[in-house]
């Protein structure tokens, strides 16, 4: 019995596109609700504004119309809702900020934190 053929690399790229598990991709990431707010605030952005800047910076880097939604922007920034890093990538990208800049202090440390009673 031969082989499976192997998968080549144009596959094994589509399948991601289609969605294929990639751990960074899914991992959930809280995010600093006041700095999106503070950089949206500064550049004079509705919501939905930041939604078409998202959008349009996607379309640009990739030829994707991928973009969030109003009420995810809100969560986002009233209740710290946490993001794939996937979607943290375009908020970046639509706010031309460094992604390390919209991400809560401590959340992505490789320490644990201290459970201390005193």
């Amino acid at each position: 019995m031969p082989p499976p053929p192997r998968a080549s690399r144009k596959n094994t790229a589509e399948a991601r596109r289609k969605g294929a598990p990639d751990s960074e991709a899914r991992r959930l990431i809280r995010l600093d609700g006041l700095a999106v707010r503070r950089l949206r605030h500064d550049r004079g952005w509705s919501p939905r504004d930041l939604v078409a800047a998202i959008e349009e910076a996607c379309f640009n880097a990739s030829g994707l119309r991928r973009t969030l939604t109003p009420n995810l922007i809100q969560s986002i920034e009233e209740r710290a809702e946490q993001i794939s890093y996937d979607e943290l990538l375009l908020l970046a990208d639509g706010l031309a900020c460094d992604p390390s800049d919209l991400i809560a202090e401590g959340e992505l440390s490789s320490r644990r934190p201290d459970h201390r009673l005193h």
